[in-house]
């Protein structure tokens, strides 16, 4: 017989699908909210809640945002003729902490996977073409995606497609990240480095 009430029970249940949180850790999130004052248990039941009322997509880049454009790309002074495309609105967040990156992001919104079902049109690809469109004059495309399998495959895939537009110089993020390692881990120096040394990005 379970000694906890089920309301309790629940919420140990629910805070254990987060990423990297055990059933212990989440039996010690529970209680602490139990601990705290209404109005701050309040508070952190409505910040969940208005994620998904507030929040939406950027338009140009897909990263998250609050208006039809996030702060980067509503930002004149940022060159829209830079586009660092990566994986995840984690991955900007993380590029963002080096503070030496000047142009603009496009989130993917994933890799492409064939095993989990991740095909091109499942990501923000086309939206990325059509983007480069848009543009006048010279454009260069930094590829960010993580250094795994996927994120390889996927800056390959996108080294082909970007090959039809001439006046885009293609460069892929400089290995200072570790092989396998993700971008939101890494910290400012890697970071600013990585992008520092980013070069020609040539697929076979």
């Amino acid at each position: 017989m379970n000694v906890l009430p089920k309301s309790i029970r629940k919420l140990i249940e629910e805070l254990s699908r987060l990423p990297g949180i055990g059933t212990k850790t989440a039996s010690r999130l529970a209680f602490f909210l139990l601990k705290q004052k209404d109005g701050e248990r309040e508070a952190l039941s409505r910040a969940i809640a208005e994620l998904k009322t507030a929040l939406q997509f950027c338009q140009q880049c897909h990263n998250l945002s609050e208006s039809l454009l996030c702060e980067i790309c509503a930002d004149k002074h940022r060159d829209q003729n830079l586009i660092c495309v990566v994986e995840e609105p984690l991955d900007v967040v993380a590029l963002e902490q080096g503070r030496s990156y000047q142009g603009t992001y496009h989130v993917l919104g994933g890799v492409i996977s064939p095993i989990d079902g991740v095909g091109p049109r499942e990501l923000t690809i086309d939206k990325l073409l059509e983007r480069l469109r848009g543009l006048s004059g010279q454009a260069e495309v930094i590829l960010a995606t993580n250094p795994s399998l996927e994120g390889e495959g996927t800056a390959l895939y996108l080294a082909k497609q970007l090959k039809k537009f001439p006046e885009v110089r293609i460069t892929r993020i400089a290995h200072g990240l570790p092989i396998g390692g993700d971008i939101e881990y890494a910290d400012e120096l890697t970071i600013k480095k990585a992008l520092e040394g980013r070069r020609e990005y040539k697929p076979g």
